[in-house]
């Protein structure tokens, strides 16, 4: 499984990037609504952002809207291309 991308394949990880790759190239998703579709946990959630932002792969934008904190997640041009690698090596490995 050597091209597999070990940041990826764990499985919240790569439920956080394939909902960052369904959006457009310019869009984001707040951090509540990742929650929701990946049934994270806040902190597990967070951690896993964090990995995915070290590795290049997405960016966060924190701000606050009225009183509220609001996190927006955004895949970059590096996350999206490697996890299109990673599911082509996932396809080619289950053609196998």
């Amino acid at each position: 499984m050597a091209g597999l991308d070990d940041i990826i394949h764990q499985s919240t990880r790569l439920r956080i990037m394939t909902a960052l790759n369904v959006l457009q190239v310019n869009e984001s998703i707040e951090f509540v609504r990742l929650k929701a579709l990946t049934e994270a946990s806040d902190g597990n959630l967070g951690a896993h952002l964090d990995t995915l932002a070290r590795a290049g792969y997405v960016t966060l934008e924190k701000q606050f809207v009225g009183k509220k904190p609001q996190t927006r997640i955004h895949a970059t041009a590096q996350g999206r291309a490697a996890y299109q690698a990673h599911v082509m090596e996932l396809r080619r490995l289950l053609s196998i």
